[in-house]
């Protein structure tokens, strides 16, 4: 039996843990921080569409809701990249997180009405500004080869995070679900307010921050604007970047069908007991993180192309799973968990290196907010769609999210790799 002074030590020894111990500067700090924003808001997810419904918010207002906030973050994408070279990768991610997260969790632990969850959520749209800061301020300092390193991290934050979950769980079954999610939304108010502390006092403006800082310091924000006209034929003419564009535009529709549907479909549907919500998501984290621990590729070096293609074939089949759940079926949801956490191992850390990968470095922060704005400005109708669908038969969204995977599994596989992303494994 090993002793945990070996098993410490072959924990050190992981190309993971010595990716992490190894990196400097801004992207150890954001990696490490990140939790404070993770561990609340895995608390409060698998309950927060509830939550709105049973204070009376309908299925058609919900996803009302999702299409209103995809159009306002599309503004707020745009801007993005002209507030992030203007006020700096550093000062935009510690703005855009305290009003996009703070405030807007604020407003969320006072909702009652559709209203207020609109605004709140409104609100919370301008985190998309945070979006392109936050990623900037990220990579832009660290090799291109640690890409995948990096934004493994950034999930396996997230999926630490999880393990939390069935804290707001026993909770709610202790107390009820709309006092302990207002105090969960208190708390992760206060989280992000230390969140942003640490970033002012710990990282640094980066090196193309601060030349875009000083470049665009004399232009006016309206000819900046206006510079997008030359920016978005640019995307479309790189076949790439369209293709990375794709992606995440599919990955972003699915994934708000699944976050904001699959609660009521599992609970009001097949009848599962609300707690076991807090228990599916670490299911999941358990699974990715297994994947990415102990999952060693055999080179050095793989290709982005096989795995997500894989990924999103297997997030399709998952999807044929649960619509074919019977009522009761615990047995079959759980595998329909563990099997699209293979798919999520798979495709996450990728997904965000193939857009890290595809856009120039040097127009990286107008360029990823316009990829944002386009995710945001294509996915919006989608809200009040899979509302819709859900409203006549709650199986059907996820019809749709299969048909969906199926395609980006197909553009996959179209996907030119001159040389393979470099992997830390």
């Amino acid at each position: 039996m090993l002793q945990p002074s070996e098993i410490l030590k072959a924990l050190r020894g992981h190309p993971l843990i010595r990716f992490l111990i190894n990196s400097k500067g801004n992207p150890k700090i954001l990696l490490i921080t990140e939790p404070l924003w993770g561990i609340p808001y895995n608390l409060i997810a698998p309950f927060a569409t509830l939550y709105m419904y049973v204070q009376g918010v309908t299925d058609v207002q919900i996803g009302l809701i999702l299409s209103i906030s995809m159009l306002v973050k599309f503004f707020f994408c745009i801007s993005g990249g002209i507030v992030s070279d203007k006020l700096g990768r550093k000062t935009t991610t510690i703005l855009a997180d305290t009003v996009g997260w703070s405030l807007a969790c604020f407003i969320w632990a006072i909702s009652n009405d559709f209203r207020l969850f609109l605004a709140a959520v409104i609100i919370n749209s301008s985190e998309m500004i945070n979006m392109t800061a936050w990623h900037c301020l990220l990579i832009e300092d660290a090799p291109e080869q640690d890409m995948l390193g990096i934004y493994t991290w950034v999930h396996i934050g997230g999926l630490v995070a999880v393990f939390f979950a069935p804290i707001s769980g026993i909770l709610i079954h202790k107390f009820s679900l709309v006092p302990v999610v207002r105090a969960l939304y208190l708390c992760f108010a206060v989280s992000m307010i230390i969140k942003c502390v640490i970033t002012y006092r710990l990282t640094t403006e980066t090196r193309q921050g601060t030349i875009r800082m000083a470049q665009t310091k004399p232009v006016p924000v309206r000819k900046m604007i206006y510079e997008y006209k030359r920016l978005v034929p640019q995307i479309f003419r790189n076949r790439a970047t369209v293709q990375a564009l794709a992606i995440i535009v599919i990955f972003n529709i699915t994934n708000m069908i699944n976050v904001n549907f699959f609660g009521l479909y599992v609970t009001i549907r097949l009848g599962i007991a609300e707690r076991y919500l807090a228990v599916f998501p670490i299911l999941n984290a358990a699974v990715m993180l297994f994947f990415m621990f102990a999952i060693r590729q055999g080179s050095r070096h793989i290709r982005l192309r096989i795995p997500m293609a894989t990924g999103f074939a297997i997030f399709a089949a998952c999807q044929i799973m649960l619509i074919l759940t019977p009522a009761g079926g615990i047995p079959p949801v759980v595998a329909y968990i563990l099997v699209g956490a293979v798919a999520n191992a798979l495709i996450m850390p990728r997904r965000d290196a193939l857009l890290a990968l595809s856009v120039d470095p040097q127009e990286r922060a107008r360029i990823m907010a316009m990829m944002n704005a386009l995710m945001v400005a294509f996915s919006s109708p989608f809200g009040y769609f899979a509302g819709f669908l859900s409203s006549i038969d709650r199986r059907l969204p996820f019809v749709f999210t299969c048909s969906l995977f199926l395609l980006a599994a197909v553009i996959m596989t179209g996907v030119r790799e001159d040389k393979p992303a470099a992997d830390i494994a």
